[in-house]
């Protein structure tokens, strides 16, 4: 047994040895990581710079307002389109362009118009008739019916063909109804293109079709923002109310942690059962209602959710969904109903930690600011980036022309030397982008972005868990508590991790940015491969998409138990997270018993909070219940505010119970190390508590007589 246990601990680091003058966290510390320190200034001021430089260049007028071909806004004040609020696509088909939802245009010309088309017309046929007047509005400004017919479609200075279109976000998308099962636009069938041929018009409708699938998006985003304009008040009352429930249950749980846990438990059986048998209600109301036997793939894909309300088959689904995971949560109790008391008496003795540093409540406040200005800068960017396009014009002729493929100005192309040396050639529109380095650099300064946002919002996260580690692992190797404790644990243990240990926290969580911003390019190139039929490459891509899965899963495991390391002995990060990984295997049994127990149980915490508000905003935001008659809110989809409702709910639920996770999980490594180093002797006693002691020590024992026992 001996020698088992020496090669045991020989593959796992060394113990701790007794140190008599170890306290704590040690203040006589230094810099860490420094060329990491070094290298994140660098990487933040190149991401200023490119902020700078993506607005310098970005509209992001052009996300919420139409652009024509000339980047002029339709419908603005003060522009020549004042009075042309509608924007006209000359080919709508390319609308279905994935460019249109990375470059917010279409690869199309595009006019403002006064009004969208009502009619059907083609070019040949309103040429030499009285609908001329009303087709010419739909041409480019300035147009002169000089020209032949192939010469004018040819230049796109008109339009093939219009149809009748309806306005949406001040765009104009064609009418599309069904007749009898075929798609029709009006009432025509087939339009003749500018050759004179007649071709079906379903091939056009198909196109629209597809693109108003690709610009679908739009309205239902602006939908949704409505949706927003109108609720936000009560969707910040709802999450008050989480955040009160939350600050409630946190406070009642430092003074009866064990009830606490256990109500806690009953509660969230209580809710899962209340969730089973609310649909089992709707299920049995829809029988016999006309369409509600409907099956959801019959139904497909729709925007507006509230149609699958109505179909018993959802309800359905949804009763087996919380009837699964209610007998799962039962299971799991009943098999771990020992290691919950033990975990409870873990609990306590992180309920008396935060009693004791009770500012750390407060300290998700910090990192959730943080977090907001990394997103914010983030967004802005991105948008600022993806605005940055300008509508390219070249230079086209079908002789041999010289100067063809060169950039032009179409205003002024007819006056300049090239159009006398190209005289049949044409300036006209090519693509949304540019030649400049920057325009050629856009693809990678998005990269860059997004590479930056994961680097700074996981340092912001390794700040927040080094500063709380650093003051519980105060309280924990006080030997008297709280008398031994230093005056203001929180802020000493955050200006040692900002002043010591700005790069081993910039260094960790390079590492995860690394591994995350991998799995989004593996996820960009799984959307681009899902067209082709190579089944290999599809199981090579599931492969490496569940490998850096778990990769970045055990990197935030191993980062978050370095930084306690980090905040205890100040040491670098590689030595950190070899110390820490090492002082779990050698603890790896009371890993699998507490730590994870007590995960459990914070979220159904987690789940109990975000239970109760996500059930209250179901039954206000779907008019159930009314506070007073003016509250029945006008809204598009009712799951928008209750989805917000229920995610923000969360967010909160899990800042406050971070709090008390980082506890739990800084006060079993110190009881680890604390074990290691002491053996509960006058001369080397325990820091820890008597109540922990006694209740992790004895389960210890009794499981090692169970393993002589058999």
């Amino acid at each position: 047994m001996g020698k088992d246990s020496l090669h045991y601990y020989g593959k796992h680091g060394t113990p701790h040895k007794y140190d008599p003058t170890f306290k704590g966290p040690i203040y006589n510390r230094g810099c860490t990581d420094v060329i990491c320190c070094v290298l994140l200034f660098l990487a933040i001021v190149g991401y200023v710079a490119v902020g700078i430089i993506a607005w310098t260049h970005g509209d992001p007028r052009k996300v919420i307002y139409p652009t024509d071909s000339r980047g002029e806004f339709c419908g603005q004040k003060g522009t020549k389109n004042e009075h042309k609020p509608f924007l006209f696509y000359f080919n709508i088909v390319k609308c279905a362009s994935p460019l249109v939802l990375l470059e917010f245009q279409c690869p199309t010309p595009q006019i403002c118009v006064k009004q969208c088309p009502d009619r059907f017309l083609t070019f040949l046929n309103a040429r030499n008739s009285r609908d001329f007047d009303y087709y010419k509005q739909f041409c480019v400004p300035g147009f002169q019916n000089s020209k032949g017919v192939a010469e004018v479609l040819r230049d796109e200075e008109c339009p093939a063909v219009i149809i009748p279109s309806k306005p949406l976000a001040q765009r104009c998308f064609p009418a599309i109804h069904a007749n009898k099962g075929v798609l029709m636009v009006g009432n025509e069938t087939t339009y003749e293109d500018g050759h004179g041929t007649r071709k079906n018009i379903t091939e056009l409708v198909e196109g629209a079709k597809k693109a108003n699938m690709v610009l679908e998006a739009r309205q239902l985003a602006m939908q949704i923002f409505e949706d927003y304009t109108v609720s936000w008040y009560w969707i910040v009352i709802g999450l008050v109310i989480a955040m009160v429930l939350s600050l409630l249950f946190i406070i009642l749980l430092r003074f009866l942690a064990g009830i606490m846990v256990w109500v806690m438990i009953v509660m969230v059986i209580l809710v899962l059962g209340y969730g089973i048998f609310h649909c089992y209600m709707e299920y049995s109301r829809l029988r016999g209602e006309a369409g509600s036997a409907v099956s959801l793939v019959d139904l497909g894909f729709q925007t507006d959710l509230r149609v699958y309300l109505h179909l018993r088959q959802t309800w359905m689904a949804f009763m087996i969904i919380l009837s699964i995971l209610e007998v799962v949560i039962i299971v799991l109790l009943i098999f771990l109903r020992k290691r919950i008391l033990i975990a409870i008496a873990l609990i306590k003795e992180a309920s008396r930690a935060v009693g004791h540093v009770m500012c750390s409540m407060l300290y998700p406040l910090v990192t959730f600011f943080l977090l907001c200005l990394c997103i914010a800068y983030w967004a802005s960017t991105a948008v600022f980036l993806s605005t940055s396009n300008v509508a390219v014009y070249k230079i086209f002729d079908d002789s041999s022309c010289p100067l063809v493929g060169k950039t032009c100005n179409p205003e002024t192309f007819p006056s300049v030397n090239e159009s006398h040396q190209c005289p049949s050639g044409r300036c006209q529109f090519a693509f949304y982008g540019g030649e400049s380095t920057y325009h050629r650099a856009l693809l990678g300064l998005q990269i860059f972005n997004v590479f930056m946002f994961f680097w700074l919002a996981n340092f912001v996260l390794a700040l927040g868990q080094v500063t709380l580690a650093g003051a519980f692992a105060s309280y924990y190797w006080a030997m008297h508590k709280p008398d031994d404790m230093p005056a203001f644990p929180l802020f000493s243990a955050f200006g040692r991790a900002l002043r010591y240990h700005t790069g081993s926290l910039a260094f960790g969580s390079l590492i995860l940015a690394i591994v995350q911003i991998i799995r989004v390019m593996l996820e960009y190139l799984d959307q681009r491969l899902k067209a082709a039929q190579n089944k290999f490459a599809k199981f090579v891509m599931v492969c490496l998409k569940c490998c850096f899965w778990c990769l970045e899963k055990f990197i935030k495991f191993l980062n978050r138990n370095a930084y306690i390391m980090i905040a205890i002995y100040g040491t670098n990060f590689c030595t950190s997270a070899r110390n820490a990984f090492f002082l779990l295997m050698r603890n790896i049994i009371r890993v699998a018993v507490l730590d994870k127990v007590t995960d459990f149980l914070f979220l159904l915490g987690k789940l109990l909070i975000v239970g109760s508000v996500g059930i209250l905003a179901f039954f206000f935001f779907t008019h159930r219940i009314r506070i007073v008659q003016e509250t029945a809110l006008p809204l598009n989809y009712y799951w928008v505010p209750i989805l917000t409702v229920i995610i923000g709910s969360y967010m909160i639920a899990h800042g406050f119970f971070s709090v008390y996770g980082m506890c739990v999980d800084t006060l079993f490594l110190c009881f680890c190390e604390d074990l290691e180093r002491n053996d509960g002797s006058q001369e080397r006693p325990y820091f820890m508590s008597p109540e922990l002691r006694d209740i992790l020590l004895s389960s210890q024992a009794g499981k090692q007589e169970e393993v002589e026992e058999e």
